[in-house]
């Protein structure tokens, strides 16, 4: 398998409910529409890369399983989730594990000492190697808050997973891209600029061939050092990304991205088009700077 078929999904911020986003959005339903726009294609990967879950219940996270492993298995794929802001890691690894079905938990030598938290509280990632492709998952996420760092205990687990090559690449999953955002809502919720640093750091000159990422609901595609971060737009919505950096508003699209990665080459077609149409939300440049005195970086 010298070509890796990626379809990435992000932000689909299921509920364990009929409960509706921002009381618009039917999030299961606009999952299912993307899936049915490109259930004629070949994939060998299905990643959720984070906000899998908006309620973080046990019910939305069997309710993702559901839908998404077997319409993968149905095309000989599998399935890889990575935590978001809005999941619980409880509700995640009770039912997705370690984001990567069969791949055990990653327990840090520190772990058997008592000096690092319990399991549950315990960033979720993984690595393993499948045809010659190795896929990381990485946990950006703080608890209780919106934006993103990377510990340098995920940071040394990174640095050791790509020490040596795999047989075609790496690809990492993780929520917060390591890219900058559009908006000063965005920004505000954004992965911190150590945590971005010590990534580059660790996989600069590596293998890694793509960094799969979601949380800013439009895509973009940045290439760093030769490696793209790629940031699918989100399943449950598409925000504005030309509107001004001060405000923020969303309407109600659907969306994804289908990543082809080979040896030589990475293709990303987006996928972005309206359910309704309609607007969801718009918060003006002051709703926003309450937001961000409130959710953003202290």
């Amino acid at each position: 398998m010298a070509t890796l078929r990626i379809l990435h999904l992000t932000d689909t911020h299921l509920y364990g409910d009929d409960s509706l986003h921002y009381g618009v959005v039917g999030t299961e339903s606009h999952l299912r529409m993307a899936l049915a726009r490109v259930a004629d294609r070949p994939f060998d990967l299905v990643v959720c890369s984070g906000d899998v879950s908006e309620d973080g219940s046990v019910a939305s996270y069997e309710l993702v399983r559901d839908i998404l492993d077997p319409w993968a298995a149905e095309r000989g794929a599998r399935t890889i989730y990575a935590m978001g802001n809005h999941d619980d890691r409880g509700g995640f690894r009770a039912v997705l594990g370690e984001g990567q079905p069969g791949v055990p938990v990653h327990t840090p030598a520190a772990a058997a000492a008592g000096s690092v938290p319990a399991a549950h509280d315990r960033p979720v990632v993984s690595v393993t190697e499948t045809h010659g492709w190795r896929t990381i998952v990485l946990d950006t996420t703080v608890p209780g808050a919106g934006y993103g760092e990377l510990s340098e205990e995920q940071l040394e687990f990174l640095a050791d997973a790509v020490e040596s090559p795999a047989g075609h690449g790496t690809v990492i999953v993780m929520h917060h891209p390591p890219v900058r955002a559009e908006t000063d809502l965005l920004q505000a919720l954004a992965l911190d600029e150590r945590s971005a640093a010590g990534l580059w750091d660790r996989i600069r000159d590596t293998d890694v061939k793509a960094i799969l990422s979601g949380h800013y609901h439009h895509p973009i595609v940045e290439t760093v050092y030769g490696m793209p971060v790629i940031v699918a737009p989100g399943v449950t919505n598409l925000a504005a990304a030309f509107n001004g950096r001060a405000e923020e508003s969303a309407n109600d699209w659907f969306g994804a991205a289908v990543v082809e990665v080979s040896p030589e080459r990475t293709r990303v077609l987006p996928l972005s088009e309206p359910a309704t149409g309609s607007e969801v939300f718009r918060m003006d440049a002051k709703h926003v700077q309450q937001i961000i005195k409130v959710a953003g970086r202290p």
